[in-house]
């Protein structure tokens, strides 16, 4: 049985949607393209996004990784203006969004309102709250590793509906079987009907 992974940063990973770095040539196999809030140039600014839409090819899948991030030091304001660019792109080019958003959650749902097409905050690793709020804002939960080894998230895992759910690797090192197998046991559904489940969000995401 093949794995979807959702979110990675690998090339020879086929099965998946690769992030692409910036100024990146994209693989002839499913990716996503954006503007990572600590990758913003305010020199040049307008080059990235010459470079973002001219690299919108078949095997996009997704407008991403972009979002807020109160860590990195590009100011908020700059922050949220590429961040509205990129979801204005998403709309038109009828895609959905993989989210990055580090402490800056509720400042992501008010953007909410301004797409038209789904939304995906990947590696979500938070609390109980914030996870609620997000699902009644209509957000997917994209998990990662740590589903393996924390307990909190597994509690908040167990209860994310499944259709809300993706599963990825992104940059860390370890087979997203291994993660599949632990979601399946935290769901109590067999890996076959949760491989299915997520194919079925897949289909569900990529029609808006």
């Amino acid at each position: 049985m093949e794995f979807f992974d959702f979110h990675h940063h690998k090339k020879y990973i086929r099965n998946g949607i690769y992030n692409l770095n910036i100024e990146q040539i994209p693989p002839d196999s499913p990716y996503s393209i954006g503007i990572h809030p600590q990758d913003i140039d305010v020199n040049n600014l307008e080059q990235q996004f010459s470079w973002m839409r001219n690299m919108v090819f078949e095997n996009c899948f997704a407008i991403g990784e972009c979002g807020l991030d109160s860590l990195v030091s590009i100011d908020q304001k700059i922050q949220e203006e590429v961040f509205l660019r990129q979801i204005n792109i998403a709309n038109e080019v009828k895609k959905p969004m993989i989210i990055h958003c580090v402490r800056k959650f509720y400042e992501v749902i008010s953007f909410k309102k301004k797409a038209e097409q789904p939304m995906i905050i990947h590696g979500f690793n938070k609390k109980q709250k914030i996870a609620e709020d997000l699902l009644t804002n209509n957000f997917y939960l994209s998990f990662g590793k740590a589903v393996l080894y924390n307990l909190s998230l597994q509690d908040i895992l167990k209860n994310t509906p499944l259709d809300k759910i993706f599963l990825e690797t992104d940059n860390e090192d370890f087979n997203i079987e291994e993660l599949y197998g632990k979601v399946s046991e935290i769901k109590k559904v067999s890996l076959e009907q949760l491989n299915e489940q997520i194919l079925e969000n897949l289909h569900g995401i990529k029609n808006g």
